[in-house]
């Protein structure tokens, strides 16, 4: 089944052009293209190698030829000729074949196990090769981007835009869990793009429970890997779990949260937590 998850945005749209464009390159086939999932269906809005504009628009709904197999079958499937299969429903033939595509590869992009997205790739001119390794590592990446979307979407909901001391105790508890688990999920982004979007983010959500922003410590600026480190701790994480949560050695941990305290100007973690929060650098 396809699962209605979140709706795309502008920003999904432009993730899923970069990863059409990556498939595109690391896959040398001469056409790829893919859409996000809405509403039931999987809308293609980015193509590259396209001849015609046949493929911009085109609606794949569930089971329906190739790409609608992968949506409800949540698995790669491929076809070295399309025009003959009869594994698939031919409804995009006229899109399909519009295009010269002799091959064709359908990739389905899960996010907590719904198809939220399906990038293609085709070959044409009867060659037949069309499968594509760096097409799987493509889709796991765009997964998990869009994972982390949907959570900062989540979290700020959650979040209201009000003064912060209208936040009761446990809300206040959960948006520090969330902020955590994001400045983890955001350490896996290989794209800097992502990363610099998802801490704007992580620092408006420091911003809403800060105690005092910028009061007394706003010429301290902690790294990435710090706050990472604080972050956890400021949940009561052992340096293990620390450790377990950044995929990091428990002495590169101390080692952290040692440079944090002394930036900080605190000498125990919890001291260094409340000092950064009450400068907006932690929730």
């Amino acid at each position: 089944m396809v699962d209605h998850g979140a709706s795309p945005n502008d920003d999904d749209h432009d993730l899923l052009a970069r990863a059409v464009a990556d498939l595109a390159a690391a896959s040398q086939l001469p056409v790829a293209f893919g859409g996000l999932e809405s509403a039931g269906a999987v809308t293609v809005t980015a193509v590259v190698g396209g001849r015609t504009r046949s493929l911009h628009g085109l609606r794949i709904l569930p089971s329906r030829g190739l790409g609608g197999r992968a949506m409800v079958e949540h698995r790669p499937r491929l076809t070295a000729d399309y025009a003959t299969s009869r594994q698939i429903t031919h409804d995009y033939d006229t899109q399909i074949l519009g295009e010269g595509i002799s091959g064709l590869m359908a990739v389905p992009v899960l996010v907590h196990g719904a198809t939220r997205a399906v990038l293609y790739g085709g070959s044409r001119g009867g060659s037949g090769e069309v499968f594509s390794t760096p097409a799987l590592e493509i889709a796991r990446s765009l997964s998990t981007e869009l994972q982390v979307r949907d959570e900062v979407r989540r979290r700020l909901a959650a979040t209201t835009p009000a003064d912060h001391g209208e936040l009761a105790p446990a809300q206040r508890e959960h948006l520090r869990e969330g902020y955590a688990q994001l400045r983890a999920l955001a350490a896996s982004i290989d794209d800097p793009t992502v990363r610099e979007q998802l801490e704007g983010i992580q620092r408006h959500l420091a911003a809403v429970t800060a105690d005092a922003p910028g009061a007394a410590l706003d010429d301290v600026h902690l790294t990435p890997r710090e706050t990472d480190v604080l972050a956890c701790a400021a949940l009561g994480y052992t340096n293990q779990q620390v450790a377990e949560a950044l995929q990091l050695r428990e002495g590169t941990v101390k080692a952290y949260l040692g440079s944090a305290m002394s930036k900080l100007d605190a000498s125990t973690r919890h001291a260094a937590v409340a000092h950064a929060r009450r400068a907006g650098l932690l929730p």
